[in-house]
């Protein structure tokens, strides 16, 4: 593969140094990573791959094929086992391994640890110091020191959050350089300005009435954000802004700040959250789709919001009015919105909405002028340079979505009005009446499906937030276009309009746009680079986001290889790919039309990214130029125990300390899911990985425990798993104890707002948990907020303590007859002493040790069992429990007298 020069640069830094290489999106991460991938894929040498998904492995195991490199590497994933993962790991070369698999393998010592070549992580700005990726560096580093390291990241924003994030990142991965490659880099620049893009730039300009729709937006955003902002102080008041709202990360950053108080704020708040999603949905389809699906989205906010006054207050501003009305008049003229506010329903309605004025949006006829300017210029070749040369040039059509492609498809083959037509009169004729060629079908409809709605409508109406309803209300449009090409009498209800899925919708709408399908080029190979041939040049489009392979775009890109490319929606990265790509291409002149609206919230979320990256390597260049790394990264913390020496201890002995006892945790193999593994051995604890049966944690030879999140806690009451696992806990250690984890950052509450009133609910988790603590008296529960806060907790629990044996817990069966605590006594017979007068957990065992069984005991006298008890009280209620006789009947009518006691007790 051909590198650029700059891309050679950093892979010659990368070959001779390890550290942590952040750059640009779009300048070629996924090529520099596959250059390494093709040099260290060498028998003998053993390179591990870390961080990547399916996706991932399969496009560069498909862009190393066409490069013909042999062999390719190898995918481990849990389906492989351990007797091959082991021959695989002997055999050398690069091997994609999935984390959790590997962090096994590693305390197994089934991966030849001192071998390794080295290690490449994928995606580095994911590593945190509690995820598998991290854990499986530290115990990489702590037996191979040579071996290499080398992160690779393309997300400048992610290392800017926090405190010193960049640094606890390099700390995490154990490297000691930092390489910083922005796009204003002069090497860069340089290579990228050689051979540049033909771009031309077409700014649109949004029309008024789109215009006002947008200002309407932003003003009721504003209002949102405010309303926010003083029903709840704990929001952010810099980073919960007008602007910030704008961007694809604004609902996250919200709920990231709200989600540990979730459970404590009102419903005016929650709902605002809601509302704000719901307008930044409104906004963005305001310049993605045409006026009629606007139209019908906005419609159908305001008469859900009327129907079941959940609104917050946004609703009765003007901004709102104009929102309404400026909506309306994309479809109508003015004259003819006025005219039908005065009508009555009849025939003048009909009239006004027979003849709309659809507007059409600016892009769509800036693409037809584009196209046929293409088509002009492909004629011209053809004739002067020959058609040979022409059928080279292809025209590859970027949008936002698939929707958005699906939809362009159908205008680049019906034209605008036919686009337009169908959805109006699917989208609203039908809604207001003027259905008169099609009444036997509505009459039909009403038939089907008029019992079942007028049942199910005001329940499921009742149960829908704002948010849902403003995407039934774009599934409901995407269903009416379904509805207009399907057969003749085939009638869909209201009901099945509103709560059908949209992806459905978009795969049958694709089938019937066109009555002949136009043939496919055989020279396409990628699944994903098909959305649609039209006539003319070979036009391919393809969405930018959303696709089932991030990387299809990329390969549609290195496949087609494009002559022209129409950027029908905005996005840095792929401007950026236009670039690399043209300059690894020179033969090849690349035009690019960039379409954009001018003074528009998309092209502000288009300024606003090239802002926040510039922004991101600005302060990652002044942290690298302040920052401090020690020299050591050997794998160990900075207060790992294992290099600490207590105060007390004797020195006498021949002058030398004495060895500490290693401590170890058994730890069941389910659990290398989660983060606590590796905070525990980042601890200096020895984890040892088992699949055990009973508990998942095994802290000492008498100490079980249980792990539960709040999720799983609620579940398993609910089933009755976890009084099994109690059960068994119970039988097979002295202490078992239920660990109830939960996140600090999340809400979390077993109980509502206010307190319980009345009596309590076996329903009540509480309930339930409280019952369980009183059937199991042995056993202990644990809350932690944090695994950090667990594995503390761990560590303290060892203190003085025994260490486990795998050997005796992988004995522990849950179903079987197993032995207690260092007793040899069946459970059975156990549960049936307890449960006798006079018997407790105090003294059971003298009973058990003293008598072979039950019938010993019936026959032992008082002082026999006082010696065994020890307690005179329990030991005669025990013995009248055997021996004293209970008459309950009486044959000849006559009544003890206890009992005619409490009768007459009854009577008074």
């Amino acid at each position: 593969m051909f590198l650029l020069e700059y891309e050679n640069q950093m892979f010659l830094e990368g070959f001779h140094n390890d550290g942590l290489f952040i750059m640009s999106r779009g300048l070629g991460i996924d090529r520099l990573f596959l250059s390494f991938l093709g040099v260290y894929n060498d028998p003998g040498s053993l390179v591990l791959v870390l961080n990547t998904n399916s996706n991932d492995e399969n496009n560069f195991m498909h862009q190393l094929e066409t490069q013909g490199i042999q062999p390719l590497p190898k995918i481990i994933t849990n389906e492989v086992n351990a007797a091959e993962r082991l021959k695989t790991y002997m055999e050398g070369g690069v091997q994609f391994v999935t984390s959790r698999i590997l962090v096994v393998d590693f305390l197994t010592n089934r991966v030849p640890v001192e071998k390794v070549t080295g290690i490449l992580v994928y995606k580095a700005h994911k590593v945190i110091e509690s995820c598998q990726e991290a854990f499986i560096l530290r115990l990489y580093r702590e037996k191979n020191q040579t071996g290499f390291i080398k992160a690779f990241s393309d997300n400048p924003e992610a290392f800017t959050s926090g405190f010193c994030h960049v640094q606890r990142v390099m700390k995490n991965i154990y490297v000691k350089k930092l390489f910083l490659w922005p796009r204003f880099h002069a090497s860069v620049v340089s290579s990228l300005d050689k051979h540049k893009v033909e771009v031309v730039e077409l700014h649109l300009q949004l029309t008024p009435s789109m215009t006002n729709c947008q200002t309407a937006l932003l003003d009721l955003i504003n209002a949102c954000i405010k309303e926010l902002k003083r029903c709840t102080p704990a929001v952010d008041m810099e980073e919960i802004t007008v602007e910030t709202a704008l961007g694809r990360d604004f609902d996250r950053m919200v709920r990231l700040q709200l989600d540990p108080i979730w459970h404590m704020l009102s419903s005016k708040t929650r709902q605002l959250v809601a509302d704000l999603k719901t307008l930044r949905l409104v906004l963005r389809n305001l310049t993605q789709y045409d006026c009629v699906t606007f139209y019908n989205l906005v419609n159908s906010i305001r008469t859900s919001e009327k129907a079941f006054g959940q609104n917050t207050g946004w609703l009765f501003l003007g901004a709102a009015d104009s929102l309404f009305v400026n909506a309306r008049e994309r479809l109508f003229s003015k004259k003819e919105s006025k005219k039908d506010k005065t009508d009555s329903e009849g025939e003048k309605c009909k009239q006004n909405y027979s003849e709309p004025e659809l507007e059409e949006p600016p892009k769509w006829q800036a693409l037809r002028e584009v196209l046929n300017e293409i088509d002009l210029e492909i004629q011209k070749i053809s004739s002067t340079a020959g058609s040979s040369v022409a059928e080279k040039c292809r025209v590859l059509v970027c949008a936002e979505d698939d929707r958005t492609c699906n939809q362009l498809r159908e205008f680049l083959c019906k034209g605008a009005q036919g686009v337009l037509s169908r959805l109006y009169k699917k989208c609203i004729t039908i809604k207001t009446g003027g259905l008169e060629n099609k009444e036997d079908a509505r009459q039909e409809q009403r038939k089907k499906y008029g019992k079942r709605k007028a049942q199910n409508a005001p329940c499921t109406s009742s149960k829908l937030t704002l948010t849902q309803m403003a995407r039934n209300a774009e599934a409901r449009c995407e269903e009416d276009d379904q509805q207009e090409m399907s057969e003749p009498g085939e009638v869909q209800s209201d009901e099945d309009l509103l709560l059908s899925d949209p992806k459905d919708t978009v795969e049958d709408e694709e089938k019937a746009i066109m009555s002949e399908e136009p043939v496919r080029d055989p020279t396409l190979s990628s699944k994903d680079s098909y959305y649609g041939l039209v006539s003319g040049p070979v036009t391919i489009l393809h969405p930018l986001q959303g696709c089932t392979d991030p990387h299809g775009l990329t390969q549609t890109l290195l496949e087609i290889q494009p002559t022209y490319v129409v950027m029908y929606d905005p996005d840095m990265q792929f401007v950026r790919q236009l670039e690399v790509f043209q300059a690894s291409n020179p033969s090849r002149q690349l035009r690019v039309y960039f379409l954009l609206y001018v003074g528009s919230v998309e092209e502000q979320r288009y300024l606003t990214t090239l802002r926040r990256e510039k922004e991101a390597f600005e302060f990652l260049i002044r942290e690298k130029a302040t920052m401090v790394i020690p020299e050591e990264r050997d794998g160990k913390q900075e207060n790992d125990p294992r290099d600490s020496i207590s105060v007390n201890e004797s020195t006498r002995k021949g002058g030398l300390p004495s060895q500490p006892e290693q401590q170890k945790i058994i730890v069941d193999m389910r659990e290398f899911r989660s983060e606590l593994p590796s905070l525990i051995h980042r601890r200096g604890i020895t984890v040892e990985p088992v699949t055990l049966e009973v508990g998942d944690y095994v802290l000492t030879p008498d100490i079980c425990v249980e792990r539960k999140s709040v999720s799983d806690l609620i579940g398993s009451l609910n089933s009755g798993r976890l009084y099994n696992q109690c059960v068994a806990m119970c039988r097979c250690y002295k202490r078992p104890v239920l660990l109830i984890e939960f996140d600090a950052n999340k809400s979390f509450s077993l109980q509502g707002k206010y307190p319980t009133v009345g009596e309590v609910s076996l329903q009540e988790t509480t309930s339930r948990l409280a019952l369980l603590t009183m059937h199991f008296p042995k056993l202990r529960i644990l809350w932690c907020p944090s695994p950090y806060a667990t594995a503390e907790i761990f560590e303290e629990l060892k203190v003085n303590r025994a260490q486990p044996d795998s050997t005796t817990a992988l004995l522990m069966k849950a179903g079987g007859e197993t032995v207690e605590w260092g007793d040899q006594y069946s459970h059975i017979p156990q549960d049936m002493v307890l449960r006798m007068p006079g018997v407790t957990t105090k003294n059971y065992h003298s009973v058990l040790k003293k008598f072979d069984n039950i019938l010993a005991v019936s026959k032992a006298s008082l002082e026999e069992l006082t010696a065994v008890l020890g307690n005179s009280v329990q030991a005669q209620q025990l013995y009248n429990f055997f021996h004293k006789k209970c008459d309950f009947s009486d044959t000849s009518g006559k009544r003890s007298p206890k009992p005619a006691k409490h009768s007459a007790k009854r009577k008074k």
